[in-house]
């Protein structure tokens, strides 16, 4: 290697001394010069491949180690998913709560990858006892940063615990403004989907710290609607037209109570109030069926339902003007 870099040299030097009238100890300088840097760069690549011969053993046994490791990871989360299937199906069979199987299903999984790192970890020589020393400490720190997460899965084992609501339900946060039905509860979250269809993920300590209303808890819901007529409207007539409404109407429970009564002598109408049974899920198109049905039934009868006004008496000297 030097014999070259001395070839490559020559030329360049016996230019420049044609050139420059440069002495032969200048020259002699720069050959030593370059000779030195040569040996010293030659010298390390030596170096460096000495030292790759000397630990080729130690680099296959590690590279073996490395494959293995990700071979043993793709294994094992294929196992993971076969035992999650299994519990899956187990909870299918026992008809089990679908919040509970979500909820033991998501544990199990982080359980189980967590079991399988510390797996692969001591075959690659760590000792358990480090690897346990390491955990605590490391779970003390994790344990400050995510105080958070960690009521947002206490709140989440309350949820399974008390049962204030299950998969399927329509719930509503009065306090965060959240409502919907209730899709997944996770370890940390439950996921909402609302009537648009959109998915809201609320942290499980949210749910468990504010008051909540489970609007499909019960199978029936009564319906309490209020529509107001004109005072010079016959009441009688009136009344007497919701109740036949409510009575002939196929998804009111007729077993049980039906009211219809004056709720309140408002400013400018009589206030009627209806109350009814029907099925939680046949609610809302009960509602809006009636609503409508009373509007065009009224509007037939000739029964007013007034609009907000104000009677305003204008006195003078001569005579009073009524607006």
């Amino acid at each position: 290697m030097s014999w070259n870099m001395f070839s490559l040299l020559n030329p360049i030097v016996s230019a420049v001394t044609r050139s420059t009238n440069v002495t032969d100890e200048s020259v002699s300088d720069v050959i030593d010069s370059a000779a030195e840097v040569t040996n010293d760069a030659a010298q390390e690549v030596n170096q460096f491949v000495q030292y790759i011969e000397d630990h080729i053993p130690n680099i296959i046994s590690f590279g073996i180690k490395v494959v293995l490791a990700l071979v043993f990871f793709f294994i094992g989360g294929k196992v993971i998913t076969w035992i999650r299937k299994i519990v899956r199906r187990s909870f299918e069979r026992t008809n089990m709560d679908a919040g509970v199987e979500q909820f033991v299903d998501s544990m199990l999984k982080f359980g189980l990858y967590a079991l399988l790192i510390f797996m692969i970890a001591t075959n690659f020589g760590i000792e358990s006892s480090s690897i346990a020393a390491l955990i605590a400490s490391a779970g003390v720190a994790v344990g400050l940063a995510l105080q958070g997460s960690l009521s947002n899965f206490a709140g989440g084992i309350l949820v399974l615990l008390l049962k204030p609501f299950a998969v399927g339900d329509y719930i509503v946060v009065t306090q965060e403004g959240i409502e919907g039905t209730v899709k997944e509860i996770q370890i940390f979250y439950t996921k909402l989907a609302t009537v648009d269809n959109q998915t809201v993920v609320v942290p499980n300590s949210i749910l468990t710290s504010n008051s909540l209303t489970n609007v499909t808890a019960r199978p029936e819901r009564q319906l309490d609607l209020k529509v107001g007529i004109g005072y010079d409207s016959d009441l009688k007539k009136a009344k007497k037209l919701i109740l036949d409404m409510l009575t002939g109407d196929p998804c009111v429970i007729q077993d049980e109570d039906v009211k219809v009564f004056v709720d309140s002598l408002g400013e400018s109408a009589v206030v009627i109030g209806l109350r009814a049974w029907v099925k939680t899920d046949e609610y809302w198109n009960t509602r809006w069926r009636l609503m409508e049905q009373i509007k065009y039934t009224f509007d037939a009868e000739g029964i007013e339902i007034p609009y907000n006004q104000i009677t305003v008496n204008v006195k003078s000297e001569e005579k009073t003007v009524e607006i």
